[in-house]
Parts: C-alpha cells; structure tokens; sequence
C-alpha cells in the first residue's frame, strides 16, 4: 500500500507505505485511505481531498455503493469515523499518471520483503 500526501501547493509532505501479505486489492485502497486519514488527523491537516483510481472505494465512501464485503466493513466505518475528525473531506477518481509515485512505494515495499514488483 502506498500513499503521497500533498500540501495546497502540490508539495509532497509524507510517503506512507506498508506492506498488507496478501491482500486484496480493495483492502490496500481502504488500507492506504486510512494512512492517509490517520495522517491528516494526527498532524491536524482537517481539510483532506483524496484521489484515488479505485471507483468502488471512491463511490462507496461518497455512500453511492454499499460495502457488502465483510472484509471491508470494519475499514470503511473507521475511514467514516475519522473523516468525521475532519472539517472538509472529498473524494474523487482520477485516471493517468498521478497513481505512479504511489505505485513506487508499493514496489519498494515489496522488494524490501523480497516479494518482487506486483
């Protein structure tokens, strides 16, 4: 899971990765959403716009999709209880090249445990 956190200005401010074992996909979008929750809280950055290229993670904290997977539920009340820390939060989908940086993390991590790129 990898996640670039950017001030106003588009500056990089934080890195966060972690290496989930074998997981789902949907479980290291929801994972890496909460770094970033916890991070914006944490550092009292109250104001958050996620980009994200998962539509089922994006639609379904906007409430559009439900979350049937039981695997999912508890990470998607605890992204809900800390956006509500937050003073303004969105999120939106977005396509393209902004996903690469954090596809970097997600490589590193993983060849630091020796499990090759994905």
């Amino acid at each position: 899971m990898g996640v670039i956190v950017r001030d106003a200005t588009g500056e990089i401010i934080a890195e966060l990765s972690d290496y989930l074992g074998i997981q789902t996909n949907n479980y290291a979008e929801y994972s890496g959403l909460l770094q970033a929750l916890d991070f914006a809280v944490r550092e009292k950055h109250l104001s958050l716009k996620v980009l994200s290229d998962s539509e089922l993670l994006v639609r379904q904290m906007q409430g559009r999709y439900k979350v049937k997977s039981p695997g999912l539920i508890d990470l998607y009340d605890r992204a809900r209880a800390l956006v509500r820390k937050l003073e303004h939060f969105s999120m939106t989908t977005f396509c393209g090249n902004t996903i690469a940086k954090a596809d970097s993390l997600v490589n590193q991590v993983l060849d630091s445990r020796g499990k090759g790129a994905r």
